[in-house]
């Protein structure tokens, strides 16, 4: 199979023709039909997110069919299309397995990082934690909802039930959230780099009430903000947005630091959180609710030996919605 592969001193992939990865008894194996290209897989090849299992095929929005099962699968079926997502993997035993927490398991495997991922043709998964998906859908457009759409949603659900939602950076996870933020009656407020022009007016095309840089603050106070760009500055920018009371809610998987701010900016039970991962209940809850509010992603594709390109593409900014490699 062709796959694109990162090697140990070096921040760009290589085309490489590797032997189809075998499939355990507890997993499936997949026949790629579309993979998403995801921020977390540029921190992880630009060395933000040390440790990765090198070589190592990156990729973690995984859309494919089922070519082999394991012997000891019987929830699924050959031919059936899957989503594998960035957690692939917990031990199942830890504190946090156990309270329903799986994302902080004390042992999990992450796909594309930890283990190898979709960036190429085929790809085994624990059959544990595969999504069923459509079969009527496009796999290109289905892609982004793997890890932008699920960790996102996971990000979107710890902001509670804020009527006024600021969303620092307007790129894959949010352009898919202010679909069902909108449905759902919100007002969306969006942040995006200062002097972006086309990306405030793609978010006022998705339903945006305001757009505008990040650098300003609207006439309102929010009462959340999720922040999706990996800039620890936008912390602070963000708690002087809020009401109080107010949350701030990190996505990413790596931010910058965060410098310091005043005190004061915290103060009146305003919060600052993280999000870590995802939990397969998150899939549950979210792709029926991305089908309620008829969510539909804005995409890229690009063959996959040009996976360096759509990397640099994402790291320039200059994406709208997101970037799908197609094996």
């Amino acid at each position: 199979m062709r796959a694109m592969v990162l090697h140990q001193g070096t921040s760009r992939l290589v085309l490489e023709h590797l032997l189809p990865p075998e499939c355990g008894p507890q997993q499936v194996r997949l026949r790629i039909e579309a993979c998403g290209v995801c921020r977390t897989d540029l921190h992880i090849v630009d060395g933000d997110l040390k440790h990765p299992a090198l070589p190592l095929i990156p990729g973690h929005e995984i859309v494919g069919r089922i070519s082999e099962i394991g012997a000891d699968v019987t929830s699924l079926e050959l031919g059936q299309r899957v989503g594998v997502p960035w957690l692939g993997h917990t031990c199942g035993h830890c504190q946090y397995c156990r309270t329903s927490h799986e994302n902080l398991c004390d042992a999990p495997g992450f796909t594309g990082y930890t283990r190898n991922g979709g960036f190429a043709e085929e790809c085994v998964a624990d059959a544990a934690y595969v999504f069923a998906l459509p079969d009527a859908q496009d796999p290109i457009s289905l892609a982004p909802l793997l890890c932008a759409g699920l960790i996102g949603y996971r990000s979107y659900r710890m902001a509670g039930d804020a009527q006024r939602l600021g969303f620092y950076g307007f790129g894959a996870a949010a352009h898919i959230l202010i679909q069902i933020a909108v449905w759902q009656g919100r007002e969306v407020y969006a942040f995006t780099r200062p002097g972006d022009v086309a990306a405030q007016d793609f978010a006022r095309e998705l339903g945006a009430v305001w757009a505008g840089g990040s650098d300003q603050i609207p006439d309102v106070a929010l009462d959340a903000a999720i922040i999706f760009a990996p800039v620890g500055a936008l912390v602070p920018r963000a708690l002087k947005a809020l009401r109080k009371g107010g949350r701030v809610v990190c996505a990413g998987i790596h931010m910058s630091d965060i410098p310091s701010f005043p005190y004061a900016d915290l103060w009146n039970e305003r919060q600052v959180m993280s999000v870590a991962n995802l939990t397969r209940q998150d899939g549950d809850e979210f792709f029926p609710l991305a089908q309620k509010a008829n969510v539909h992603t804005r995409t890229t594709p690009y063959p996959l030996e040009k996976a360096n390109e759509a990397l640099d593409d994402l790291k320039a900014g200059c994406l709208k919605g997101a970037a799908v490699l197609l094996p």
